[in-house]
């Protein structure tokens, strides 16, 4: 089966960092739901818990998977539930690439109010209370906004070599340019192969 293009993702979990005993657990804070953007179909996907299988043979058949520190968080907390190692899948995490580049982490709030003037629409505990509360049209909500603005955060960068962020110290507004670089592989009609990997 040819590969599909690029997919944004993000999740939400059932779980806070304090509730699993920090970072070293992520696989334990489970996941409420994932939400992903598919270009080649241009549409947006939202894959429950118990939908978690499909979502996998969804990544498997896709080339490049876009995310904002998804490499280093969402991965680990969706490897508990597939069965293959999610280190296999291409990755281009946006917050790596930025990091490599300021040599400091940036958020994606930060980086799309700069950028795009609009930013996230809550906290990520905010999702947790969704989904707590049983608001799971809010929860959804919520994780496609995410997904759309690291979307559009990326869209922004791949066109314009080019992201704003607000620094911490003094809150002025900084550019970092981009060295992004993606190849069409000629054998496909759609798929696309990343120049390099993150993981």
């Amino acid at each position: 089966m040819a590969k599909t293009g690029w997919v944004v993702l993000d999740l939400e979990t059932k779980k806070t960092l304090d509730e699993v005993g920090g970072r070293d657990h992520l696989g334990q804070l489970g996941v409420t739901i994932c939400c992903l953007y598919d270009y080649d179909r241009d549409v947006y996907f939202t894959f429950e818990e118990k939908d978690l299988g499909l979502l996998q043979n969804h990544l498997i058949n896709t080339n490049l998977i876009i995310g904002f520190n998804h490499v280093s968080f969402d991965m680990p907390v969706l490897q508990p539930y597939f069965s293959i190692d999610v280190a296999q899948f291409n990755h281009f995490d946006i917050m790596l690439d930025l990091q490599k580049k300021l040599g400091h982490r940036v958020g994606l709030d930060s980086v799309a109010k700069a950028t795009l003037g609009v930013g996230k629409t809550g906290h990520g505990l905010d999702a947790i209370r969704f989904y707590r509360e049983g608001r799971m049209k809010e929860l959804i909500d919520y994780c496609q906004n995410d997904v759309k603005v690291t979307k559009d955060v990326f869209d922004y960068g791949l066109k314009n070599k080019s992201l704003s962020y607000m620094a911490k110290m003094g809150g002025q507004k900084k550019e970092v340019k981009l060295d992004w670089a993606f190849k069409k592989k000629q054998e496909d009609k759609h798929p696309f192969e990343a120049q390099y990997k993150l993981f």
